[in-house]
């Protein structure tokens, strides 16, 4: 495995971590909690050492399950969660309300009671429709929990590039979570470069392309009840995705998988700290963990990737 400098702070985190939205057990069809807690064991024997969850994922099944694995090494692990969905705060829509930085560090106390831990390394905002009214809020709120101890750094989910420097516009953002793959390349032209350029950590959600990325799916695939993807192969974007899945086989060279090429991909970019693919299984976690040792893209390789899913212009 290796290891990357998490943007201006003193931590390294693997290249390749851990996402545990799959084993909140409510969005990606069955899921058993003790071989969730054996892929997590597996991803740290093999030197993974970044875990993202958050408190909506399972509706606090997740982080309960992460509590497990890192209880006596919770100083070899860097745990990231995220607050900002799973609110008891409503507006008369159903959307979740944040007037008051009190909320959000109520959120963040209930996700530390849930981790079993004192602090959290990385604690994002998970609103991603950008509300910018509620920026202050949160960046107060973030101040008081760097303040008293109970998170190391802060960091915000969206590829929004807008909302993100007015988040960063005083220089206190430390990550950005971002969804980022070969099918969707859109932060390439102006989100990524800003980040690095400001030393802003970068966290790939959606490197596997919910899993349209590991070159298991066809148009005939279907999803168990319980799975946000039941109706995608119904839907056209995912005929065209695979479509150009099949386009990208070329990219899988010997004793290598098509979704190791893929989170290949997105570490190649010199702005990406870590991929988090999510995993439900040993063998997901090894596939996955593997890809911080293939070999890197090559150049022919990248012109494929252009070819056939081209950046945003």
């Amino acid at each position: 495995m290796n290891y990357r400098k998490f943007g201006k702070l003193d931590f390294d985190v693997s290249e390749v971590g851990f996402g545990a939205w799959a084993i909140g057990g409510d969005a990606w069809g069955p899921v058993k909690a003790d071989t969730s807690i054996i892929a997590m064991e597996k991803a740290l024997d093999l030197g993974v050492n970044f875990i993202d969850t958050a408190d909506v994922y399972g509706t606090g099944h997740s982080e309960s399950l992460v509590a497990k694995v890192i209880k006596g090494r919770r100083d070899q692990v860097i745990v990231s969660t995220k607050g900002g969905l799973l609110g008891h705060h409503r507006d008369p829509k159903g959307e979740p309300v944040y007037d008051r930085p009190e909320k959000i560090i109520e959120a963040c106390e209930a996700s530390l009671r849930r981790l079993e831990t004192d602090y959290i390394d990385v604690y994002f905002c998970h609103l991603w429709w950008d509300k910018y009214e509620e920026t202050e809020v949160f960046i107060r709120a973030f101040e008081k929990l760097k303040q008293d101890g109970k998170v190391r750094a802060v960091g915000v989910s969206t590829e929004n590039f807008d909302y993100i420097k007015h988040f960063n516009r005083e220089g206190g953002l430390d990550a950005v979570q971002l969804d980022y793959s070969i099918l969707n390349r859109s932060t390439e032209k102006e989100v990524l470069p800003y980040l690095q350029e400001n030393g802003i950590a970068v966290v790939v959600r959606g490197p596997l392309r919910m899993g349209l990325l590991t070159g298991k799916f066809n148009q005939e695939t279907t999803f168990p009840e319980g799975d946000i993807r039941k109706n995608w192969p119904n839907e056209q974007w995912f005929k065209d995705s695979m479509e150009k899945v099949e386009r990208l086989r070329s990219l899988v060279k010997e004793n290598q998988t098509m979704g190791q090429a893929a989170l290949r991909y997105v570490l190649t970019h010199p702005a990406v700290t870590v991929a988090i693919p999510g995993a439900k299984t040993p063998g997901q976690v090894l596939e996955n963990a593997e890809a911080s040792v293939r070999p890197l893209l090559s150049k022919e390789d990248l012109e494929i990737i252009d070819r056939y899913s081209p950046a945003v212009v």
